[in-house]
């Protein structure tokens, strides 16, 4: 293995570590501030299939699945003011989340991998995204899947508020959901200058 999969294996870890401990912060009334960092893990795979291919990326995936996996049986164990730190039903929203989005991303970018440089990782972060914010938002809080773990009470996430604060009546998951969502197409975005430059920068971009 290459020093460049040990850096994205420590990225990777150090993503998924931070996100579980600022996804317990807010950032305003729809945003935790996991929101921002968790993103990232996106970057490191398109990073890595680029450079290394989807083998190696996949590895790096389960490395950080691990590391979450981890982090949510410790969260788990920590009681604060309202309970566990980190419920049952959000540990297992996230753990399948991180891996079906992470391992789907690289799947949509080795399709696309031979055309523009910028439309593999692009296209596979913002459909990833949406798979990752679908599955953990409504494992973690839709009232139609407590039976996952019906001790969970997740009922304040159902009540019906305003989308957004403006829009149409929804549940205040959907809200945090929809939040979340658009924060990932915006990284998705922004991400594209650092991938363009750590891949031209070693080397491996594919120019058109």
């Amino acid at each position: 293995m290459t020093h460049i999969f040990w850096a994205g294996v420590l990225a990777m870890a150090i993503v998924v570590v931070a996100s579980n401990i600022l996804v317990q912060f807010l950032f305003g009334n729809w945003l935790t501030w996991g929101a921002f960092t968790y993103p990232i893990a996106f970057l490191v795979t398109d990073i890595l299939n680029r450079i290394h291919g989807p083998t190696i990326a996949r590895k790096v995936i389960f490395v950080g699945f691990g590391v979450g996996v981890i982090c949510s049986l410790i969260g788990t164990q920590i009681i604060g003011e309202f309970g566990p730190l980190v419920t049952l039903r959000i540990a297992i929203g996230s753990g399948l989340a991180f891996l079906l989005a992470q391992l789907l991303d690289v799947s949509i970018f080795s399709r696309l991998r031979d055309t523009g440089w910028w439309k593999a990782p692009l296209v596979s972060s913002i459909v990833g995204g949406a798979v990752d914010t679908a599955l953990f938002f409504s494992i973690a809080f839709s009232a139609s899947l407590s039976f996952i773990h019906p001790g969970t009470d997740v009922s304040w996430a159902g009540d019906a508020v305003p989308l957004l604060g403006a829009g149409p009546l929804a549940p205040l998951w959907v809200s945090l959901a929809v939040a979340d969502y658009l924060v990932k197409l915006s990284i998705a975005l922004i991400a594209l200058i650092p991938f363009r430059v750590i891949t031209s920068k070693l080397g491996n971009t594919q120019m058109v």
